[in-house]
């Protein structure tokens, strides 16, 4: 299915690789002006290459307020006011409770959660009246783990961020939705699982538990994304939307 995102500017953190990736590539191709942000330039400017459409890569850490703010000056400069922001950005790692140290909780709610209030905080200014807010969640908000809290923590996190602040922007008729992903073949989920050599045994053990009896492709994310961020999607507003192959659901 097509979505008429022609003449929308649409805004993806952590757009470089994996599900971000996916979600600004799908974005583009059903017409919407892209931005996507990365840390690694040369992984950018692939990235930005793969999504084609006239996409613009701001290198930057979203961790960085500094960075944040001259993302959205290079926006405001191209293409302001943003219809569709995707708070993308984020990772983690696995550690049983036993082993998990204060500088990884640290890390991992400073990009998952910090990060993410602020990445839509410093939009605000930028947004359009009525655009689409996507928060990237993750099936590990209801759905545990072994050795997974921290990360599991940030995502519940993000699903409450939804909650709220479509009370504190409903005057704008902004809504904001999670789109909370299953696993997805990503290069980011390859180096959890310990790179080829963990591969096949980590995507055979995943795919075990779904429905469907596969991961996902990250473009197929990106098709949930652009309904989310379209017209048709126009009465969705505060909802946590698997995308998961039934994972979560069972």
């Amino acid at each position: 299915m097509t979505y008429d995102l022609k003449g929308k500017v649409a805004v993806v953190t952590g757009g470089n690789s994996g599900i971000g990736l996916g979600i600004a590539q799908e974005l583009a191709a059903q017409g919407a002006k892209v931005f996507v942000t990365g840390r690694r330039q040369e992984e950018l400017d692939a990235a930005v290459k793969a999504i084609g459409h006239g996409a613009v890569g701001v290198q930057g850490d979203v961790t960085s307020f500094a960075d944040l703010d001259r993302l959205y000056d290079v926006v405001q400069q191209h293409g302001a006011p943003i219809d569709i922001l995707v708070a993308n950005a984020g990772g983690g790692s696995f550690a049983p409770l036993g082993a998990i140290s204060e500088e990884d909780f640290d890390k991992t709610f400073g990009l998952n959660v910090k990060a993410t209030l602020f990445t839509v905080q410093k939009a605000l200014p930028l947004l359009r009246d009525g655009a689409s807010v996507i928060l990237t969640g993750s099936t590990s908000s209801t759905r545990a783990l072994p050795a997974f809290s921290v990360y599991s923590a940030t995502k519940a996190a993000i699903r409450n961020f939804a909650r709220g602040w479509i009370l504190d922007l409903k005057d704008r008729k902004i809504r904001v939705n999670v789109l909370a992903p299953g696993g997805t073949r990503t290069p980011g989920l390859h180096g959890v699982a310990g790179g080829d050599a963990g591969w096949d045994e980590f995507e055979a053990g995943l795919s075990a538990g779904v429905p469907l009896g596969r991961l996902a492709e990250p473009r197929e994310i990106g098709k949930v994304a652009a309904f989310l961020a379209s017209d048709a999607a126009s009465y969705v507003n505060g909802v946590e939307l698997f995308v998961d192959g039934g994972f979560a659901q069972i």
